[in-house]
């Protein structure tokens, strides 16, 4: 040591660390449908190449979740986690970076909330499939499927129901925000039961179109479908640009466009193999000023995937 130099104590966590675990989860943009068939709720996923990831700490020495206080979705989710695990005995760490904007309907939260609950089981060793963490996220809040790899169906009330369509055409999907923000607890929790069943037609057509379009590889049919569930859920949540951004998507030559169901989000969605997609991002900054966000995103499938330590 130099002369006049003195030492400093190293800050250490020095809890018995029971096991560590980081997990990243993809946002979306909105869903390509949603709505009611047969009595329950159901989406279908956007998941795109925008990600939050979340570290969770377990240690055996003390009870409740620690995190960031902007967060209390995923750390009750963590809280959830560990009581299905048989493991409410531990205390917990969390640490969240998640760009993805909020209250946006672009699955900030359920990012969160589903990347938690996979970490959690990780660091116990008991990885949990993709079914459990949506139970789980769904006991938290409703939740988005992008826990389930490729495009998935997803009973976002319950989670008692899933289907895997199929990986992801080749899509591009320009994102648009105007501003507003819905909080996705709020927005569920009134009870718009008999106007979602009075949609039910327009979202059997809607997956109809879907689900051939990604069993066939066709963004064409996505977006015939997406764009269905788009405009019938002008009476469930309105969305005053709307038909400018369909009137823009017929322009640049888009396949259709998608919404945030339960949010504020606009996606304009594009064949990838036409190339289009950073032309149009710019042709859409210059033809939407007042939009206060604009984004270029890849549609991708979805899925958790486990960060190396």
């Amino acid at each position: 040591m130099r002369p006049g130099m003195t030492s400093r104590p190293v800050c250490r966590d020095t809890r018995p660390l029971v096991g560590r675990a980081t997990v990243r989860a993809p946002g979306h943009c909105g869903e390509l449908v949603q709505g009611m068939l047969d009595g329950h709720y159901f989406l279908v996923t956007c998941p795109i190449d925008f990600f939050a990831r979340v570290q969770v700490e377990l240690y055996s020495d003390s009870r409740g979740v620690q995190g960031p206080a902007t967060c209390p979705k995923a750390l009750a989710a963590v809280q959830a986690a560990l009581a299905h695990l048989d493991r409410p005995d531990l205390g917990a760490r969390l640490t969240i970076h998640n760009p993805i904007p909020r209250s946006k309907g672009m699955g900030s939260s359920t990012a969160d909330v589903a990347a938690a609950i996979a970490a959690t089981g990780l660091a116990l060793g008991r990885p949990l499939t993709a079914e459990i963490v949506g139970r789980i996220a769904v006991s938290v809040e409703p939740s988005d499927g992008l826990m389930f790899p490729g495009i998935a169906r997803f009973d976002h009330r319950q989670g008692c129901t899933f289907e895997l369509l199929g990986p992801p055409p080749p899509m591009e999907i320009v994102a648009l925000d105007f501003g507003g923000q819905v909080d996705t607890l709020e927005f569920n929790g009134v009870d718009r039961r008999e106007l979602w069943q009075s949609l039910s037609a327009e979202a059997a057509e809607g997956l109809r179109l879907v689900r051939q379009g990604v069993r066939q590889g066709d963004p064409s049919l996505v977006g015939r479908g997406a764009t269905v569930s788009a405009q019938a859920n002008q009476r469930v949540l309105f969305k005053p640009q709307l038909e400018r951004v369909l009137e823009f998507a017929q322009y640049v030559g888009a396949v259709g466009v998608n919404v945030g169901h339960s949010g504020t989000v606009i996606g304009v969605l594009l064949d990838a193999r036409s190339r289009r997609g950073k032309s149009t991002f710019h042709h859409a900054r210059r033809a939407f000023p007042d939009a206060e966000m604009v984004q270029h995103f890849r549609l991708l499938g979805g899925g958790l995937q486990a960060v190396p330590e």
